[in-house]
């Protein structure tokens, strides 16, 4: 355990759950969380904030769970935080019965249904269903505040990035520079800014659009998340919004964090209707708004975590392809990990 400078790059969910594991293994390191707007003012305001107990491989099989239990810990100290479990209903075509139950996680016990457990969503013909245990879903941004450490620089950007040998050098937007022994970077969508974008550029990472629309309808006591497991949408319900939340896979990539905007497009209305009308004509029809923005994917669709520079003092941890919030728990600790292997 040594008493260095740390940075951390990126004041959304990540970066400050990954403020927080440092502060927990390294209580004589210097902790210092960057962020260039408010923290969570980005993907993370905008995040649906879903825990599927689930991974499409077994690396993030193993993150989920991970994340899943630090979740679960999370809540039970303090118990007043933004998280809440919601019941899970997973409907899937039949041929897809055995990419379910391998999915999910073996504690989520995927146990068959006959209906989705919703009245507004039928279960199509050749279809089949599945209850999950383990679903959960946050006010990512307001966790993300609960959790952000005193002292966090809002409104402060990085504007370069170098590292060296023995030491890494940020230039601040304040005019300040901050000599620290390790960065850890968490952009979130931003890894083409160009204080980073050289360093990032190898992992091949692209940014794609993130749509959910807003259902007009009251939630009800029990409401269950319904996962659409063939389609990668979900319809989940928000108690706190008074609203449900329907999310279905926009595939427009390439999209600027800076400039991508925040506003539906017909072509978004017209994609997320199509999809939910198969499952839920009338709920289609209530939806009128919704959320945009937009996150990093990586080619293989596992998070990256990985040293920038020859010494390894620059780690990026991102390429969530969507899953910040799910898996930020266990990225956040692989981070750490790393820069503690750099530092022996």
């Amino acid at each position: 355990m040594s008493a260095d400078r740390v940075a951390v790059v990126g004041g959304g969910i990540l970066g400050c759950l990954i403020a927080r594991e440092l502060t927990a293994r390294r209580p004589a390191s210097e902790v210092i969380l960057l962020e260039r707007d408010a923290v969570a003012a980005g993907a993370s305001r905008r995040s649906a904030g879903l825990h599927f107990p689930r991974g499409a491989c077994e690396r993030v099989r193993e993150m989920s769970s991970v994340s899943e239990a630090y979740y679960a810990r999370l809540l039970a100290e303090r118990p007043d935080l933004p998280i809440h479990p919601v019941p899970m209903t997973v409907v899937a075509g039949a041929g897809s019965a055995d990419a379910v139950i391998e999915a999910y996680l073996p504690g989520a016990k995927p146990t068959d249904t006959d209906a989705t457990g919703d009245p507004d969503v039928r279960l199509p013909a050749g279809s089949r269903a599945w209850t999950v245990r383990g679903g959960h879903h946050a006010d990512v941004a307001a966790l993300a505040a609960r959790l952000a450490p005193a002292g966090v620089r809002e409104g402060v950007a990085v504007t370069s990035v170098r590292p060296g040998p023995d030491a890494v050098a940020l230039r601040l937007s304040t005019g300040d520079e901050l000599t620290v022994d390790r960065v850890l970077l968490a952009p979130g969508p931003w890894i083409a800014d160009p204080a980073w974008a050289d360093l990032v550029a190898p992992l091949g990472l692209r940014v794609k659009r993130v749509v959910a629309l807003h259902v007009d309808r009251p939630v009800r006591p029990g409401d269950p998340c319904v996962v659409l497991h063939d389609e990668d949408a979900f319809l989940l319900p928000l108690a706190h919004r008074g609203h449900a939340l329907f999310s279905y896979t926009c595939q427009e990539w390439d999209a600027d964090p800076d400039t991508a905007g925040y506003a539906l497009r017909p072509q978004h209305l017209r994609e997320a209707r199509e999809v939910l009308r198969r499952y839920a004509p009338d709920l289609a029809a209530r939806c009128r708004s919704g959320r945009v923005f937009c996150d990093a994917y990586t080619p293989d669709r596992q998070p990256a975590i990985r040293a920038l520079d020859p010494a390894g003092r620059v780690v990026f941890a991102g390429g969530a392809n969507g899953s910040g919030y799910r898996l930020g728990p266990a990225m956040a600790a692989e981070a750490v990990d790393l820069i503690d292997r750099k530092g022996q």
